[in-house]
Parts: structure tokens; C-alpha cells; sequence
């Protein structure tokens, strides 16, 4: 399949009647993604403002490509080797070259299928990225194949928000625990600046405590400019799906994302409003609001996640045990669904026998046509 240049990195480019989507060769990271509504064509995800710059020195490969959403094996990385693995930061799967295997359409299903033969801990991972006719959703299917023990893994959807102070409104499907890196995110003397106290444990998204003795509220975005902050939020274990949703009511339209949460069991809320002023950051990234779905502790690797943890012994998993006989599925579906003016927020999404309906906190419900059974594909 040929290869196209997008924002900087040679990409493949695959397209539905509702969809126009990209994905880097190296990395797999899925954007730019363009969804054709009724009133319009809207495009949610970030590119880094460095993407097209010359490299720097000593930057690491996964910044360079940094966009949209990219699927992570182990989430995030440190200095710590587990067992003498020594993995990339969010791992190969967000850096290495992935293998084009095939393109395949029929009359309702456009799916795009690359592999990945894993180094540090050898195996495969398989990823397929469905696009379906009269659906504005992403159907992401990851397999991963021939590896045994412990791994933290997940998705790192990154949204870029329109430059005004709650343009997007956040929800999420109910929390059972929720709290702010117990580490500092950022250091003031290398350049870096968090807002939001060190380990606050809290139970809803309008309420976390800040360093300065105030209230935050996490549940609309933009906010806090000047700052990185990361908190981690888990969902109940609800036998359909969890959900986390963004409404933008200017533009009339909300993002959501639904996940098993059997398999992907907590939220990392990476909130990106420039906060970092060393290079490639340079004060320059703002707006951005990463909902990455995952089985980890925090952003802080694999060796933090595997051995026990203060959120593993709550019985919260951290990690999830792969077999070499036994593939393991991770499935998760991204989508937007236009909304009437004066809509709200979202305030539930339940299945249907064709596809989910978002409930509103002030306005009628808007049914989305796709396949939630898919979280469940094997």
C-alpha cells in the first residue's frame, strides 16, 4: 500500500463514507481523523505542533510522531527494568516500524490490518483498524500473541480542544476510585509546572483539590494554561462497557470512547496546557487533553505496575498476565455523534440492539449507529 506524508511521517490513508483516517507508519499513531457529520466535518484529535520540524538532539522517537490515538505496550516507562526488560517509553508498539499486511473493503467494512514482531519481550501484536459504512466511529482490534507474564498496556487517545476556557465539557461512566499521580508530574527547576495536589484522592471530576489550597474541576477544558497535570480515574466494572464522552457545544458534537473494562480498567487523564517549557514542549502545547484507556499504574511503567502497588492492593488490577497460548484481544471503539444546539453533556451512553444512545443532561436522547459487540470480539 503506498505511503503518504502526513504532518511529517510517511502514513496510510484509508477512508469510508463517513470517515477519513491516517495512521503513521512508525508508531501506529491513528491521526489525522476526519468525521463527516450532517452540519459539518470535525476533526478531534492532536498532532504535535513539532511534527513537521526538523528533529532535535536527545528527543525521543515517540515525541516525534506524537498524535492523535496510539496503542501502548507497556503504558508509559521509567528508568526501572522488569525482569531485564528494558521497553521504549509507551513501548514498541508507539515507536517501532509497524509491517503492512493488508487493506481489504467490501461494501460496508473498510479494515486496515499491520503487525508488529515485538523485540524486548518477543512476540507479535496484530492491529486492525475497522472503518464501517454510515458509522463515524474507529473500531480498534489489538492481538497480542506469543508473550507470557505480566504487562501494563492501553490506548493514549489525545483530543486537541478549541482555544477557549470549557469548550469541552467531560464525562465519564461511574468512577470507583479516582486520584492525582502521587509523584510530582513535573519538575519547576527542569522547566515543568503541575497544578493540582500530589496524590488527592477524589470521587467526581469537579472536585480535586489543588496545590494552592483551591478546588479544580477537571470536567471542563480548557483550564489551569501554564500547567501538565495527570490524574487517574477507574470506572466500575459494568458488564457492558465503560465510557468516557467530550461534548463540544459550539461545534455541536460529542467524542466518546467505549472499552471493556475487564481489559482496559482505568482512564489516564493527561491534561496538557502548557505547562512544559523545555524542548520539544517549549510552552507550546496547549489545549490538549489526553483520555487514555488502560490496565496500569498511572504513566509510571511496567515495573511499577507489576509489583504491588497502592492501587493494586486495593484490588484494582494494574496489570493484565498474557500467555503465549492464549492470545489476548484488546478492543476499543472511538466515535463522534453530532447534537443539537443547547444539548447539554453527556450524562449516560447504553446500548442498543443497534448501536448506543447518549443521554443527555438537558436535551433528547441521540441514538449513534454502531456495533458494541465488538468490545468483545476474540
Amino acid at each position: 500500500m503506498k505511503l503518504t506524508r502526513i504532518h511529517g511521517q510517511p502514513s496510510y490513508r484509508f477512508t469510508s463514507d463517513k470517515v477519513e483516517a491516517a495512521i503513521t507508519q512508525n508508531g501506529g499513531h491513528l491521526s489525522p481523523i476526519r468525521f463527516h457529520l450532517p452540519h459539518g466535518t470535525v476533526e478531534p484529535f492532536s498532532v504535535a505542533p513539532w511534527a513537521e520540524e526538523k528533529p532535535a538532539d536527545k528527543i525521543p522517537h515517540l515525541l516525534q510522531l506524537l498524535r492523535g490515538d496510539f496503542f501502548c505496550m507497556p503504558f508509559g516507562g521509567s528508568e526501572s527494568l522488569y525482569r531485564g526488560e528494558k521497553h521504549p517509553p509507551h513501548g514498541e508498539t508507539a515507536n517501532s516500524e509497524w509491517k503492512f499486511e493488508s487493506l481489504e473493503k467490501n461494501h460496508a467494512v473498510t479494515e486496515l490490518h499491520l503487525s508488529l514482531k515485538t523485540k524486548v519481550r518477543r512476540g507479535r501484536v496484530d492491529k486492525t483498524v475497522q472503518l464501517r459504512t454510515g458509522e463515524t466511529a474507529l473500531y480498534c482490534h489489538h492481538v497480542i500473541s506469543g508473550m507470557s507474564g505480566k504487562m501494563n498496556l492501553g490506548h493514549h487517545a489525545t483530543l486537541k480542544f478549541p482555544d477557549a476556557a470549557g469548550s469541552g465539557l467531560i464525562d465519564t461512566s461511574p468512577i470507583s476510585f479516582a486520584q492525582v499521580l502521587p509523584v510530582p508530574f513535573e519538575k519547576p527547576e527542569e522547566g515543568g509546572y503541575n497544578s493540582l495536589k500530589t496524590g488527592a484522592e477524589f470521587s467526581n471530576l469537579n472536585h480535586i483539590p489543588a496545590k494552592d489550597g483551591t478546588i479544580a474541576d477537571l470536567s471542563a477544558y480548557p483550564a489551569r494554561r501554564g500547567f501538565e497535570d495527570l490524574v487517574m480515574v477507574v470506572h466500575e466494572a459494568n458488564p457492558e462497557f465503560a465510557w468516557t464522552a467530550v461534548t463540544f457545544p459550539k461545534e455541536r458534537y460529542v467524542w466518546f470512547a467505549l472499552k471493556d473494562p475487564r481489559v482496559l480498567r482505568s482512564t489516564v487523564m493527561w491534561i496538557s496546557n502548557g505547562g512544559r517549557h523545555y524542548a520539544p514542549w517549549s510552552g507550546r502545547h496547549v489545549n490538549v487533553l489526553g483520555l487514555e484507556d488502560v490496565t496500569s499504574y498511572f504513566h509510571l511503567g511496567l515495573a511499577e505496575s507489576a509489583k504491588p502497588n497502592p492501587v493494586s492492593k486495593r484490588g484494582i488490577p494494574t496489570t493484565l498476565t498474557l500467555s503465549a497460548k492464549a492470545p489476548l484481544a484488546v478492543n476499543y471503539i472511538m466515535a463522534v455523534a453530532a447534537i443539537p444546539p443547547n444539548w447539554g453533556r453527556v450524562k449516560d451512553i447504553t446500548p442498543t440492539s443497534e448501536g448506543v444512545t447518549l443521554h443527555s443532561s438537558k436535551g433528547k436522547p441521540v441514538h449513534v449507529p454502531l456495533d458494541s459487540s465488538f468490545l468483545y470480539l476474540q
